[in-house]
């Protein structure tokens, strides 16, 4: 492989073929198939949690302001974040409609409306992984021309949640279905009452911890850790994060076992690590995400082009 080009794949992605060996194994697993019950508390705790905090600071200094949606905000934030991607599963009802009503609600504190449309890409993320033109979950050329040193890559992790929500529109462009618009005109509302009734610093909390809580921030990394390939002689191209902070983020760190069974929540994806250990002992895994992100800040053999990619027509065969 040159340096600072993708890795390319000539076969699938992995993760159809192993569901299968897995379930062939283990019929089990399909016991664990469906919603979480707990996700509509979870999500509403949060979502009030995070309001009534910005309703809070609403007098506070821009200091105090930046430093509460560092340390405490970024973290509910990107729970909310990691709560959209669990609904774009449908794993909170067994109704589409429900799941989209709460991703929608979901989204409130985060400022910005993002829930549809995340759906719309990410589930192309999981069933065309990796595939050129179509998996916006992977960087584009200019990011890899751009980004080639310590400095600039500093800058993209930090602005990584400019590059994922632009990425889309430059790469596989759709246009804006009825219920983008449903999520946008209710996040405007809200965008809008709270700067009417408690100010542009209550409006600044929310979209900082957002914006914070998206680049150098430790729950962030595992926007990294997830499909970026650290040692190209593994041949591996999604890692999964088995620490602590997978309890605030739905998780999402189990994410072989969720790439394997997108049908199951967050919650149980444990479960399926220990049905069959096998599968997963071996494969390359993550204890940190701060580390995550420092390893590949600081290698200068990684960046944005340490991401395997395939042919469309390699994913049809």
């Amino acid at each position: 492989m040159v340096a600072n080009e993708f890795f390319w794949s000539h076969s699938d992605e992995p993760h159809a073929s192993r569901r299968r060996q897995i379930l062939a194994q283990y019929p089990q697993i399909r016991q664990l198939f469906g919603p979480d019950p707990w996700a509509l508390l979870k999500v509403t705790l949060v979502v009030s949690l995070q309001l009534w905090t910005a309703v809070y600071l609403h007098g506070a200094g821009w200091t105090k302001i930046l430093t509460v949606a560092y340390f405490f905000g970024s973290f509910l934030n990107h729970n909310l974040f990691l709560a959209i991607h669990e609904l774009s599963h449908n794993l909170a009802f067994s109704n589409p409609v429900y799941n989209r009503f709460l991703g929608i609600f979901a989204n409130l504190p985060i400022g910005v409306p993002m829930s549809v449309t995340f759906q719309k890409y990410h589930l192309e993320h999981h069933r065309y992984q990796g595939v050129d033109g179509v998996d916006t979950d992977v960087p584009t050329l200019t990011e890899v021309r751009l980004v080639k040193n310590i400095v600039a890559k500093c800058i993209w992790v930090l602005f990584q949640l400019f590059f994922y929500a632009l990425r889309p529109l430059l790469v596989n462009p759709k246009p804006p279905g009825k219920w983008e618009f449903v999520n946008l005109i209710i996040q405007l509302g809200l965008d809008g009452y709270m700067i009417c009734f408690w100010g542009w610093r209550s409006f600044g909390y929310l979209i900082l911890s957002t914006f914070v809580g998206g680049g150098m921030h430790p729950m962030a990394g595992h926007f990294i850790s997830e499909h970026y390939v650290f040692n190209k002689k593994e041949g591996q191209e999604t890692y999964s994060y088995y620490g602590p902070l997978n309890i605030m983020s739905w998780h999402v760190g189990y994410h072989n076992e969720h790439h394997d069974f997108p049908r199951i929540p967050g919650c149980k994806l444990h479960k399926v690590r220990e049905i069959a250990p096998e599968y997963y002992e071996n494969l390359e895994s993550y204890g940190s995400w701060s580390q995550v992100i420092y390893s590949y800040i600081a290698d200068k053999s990684l960046g944005p082009f340490s991401r395997m990619k395939r042919k469309l027509s390699t994913h049809n065969n």
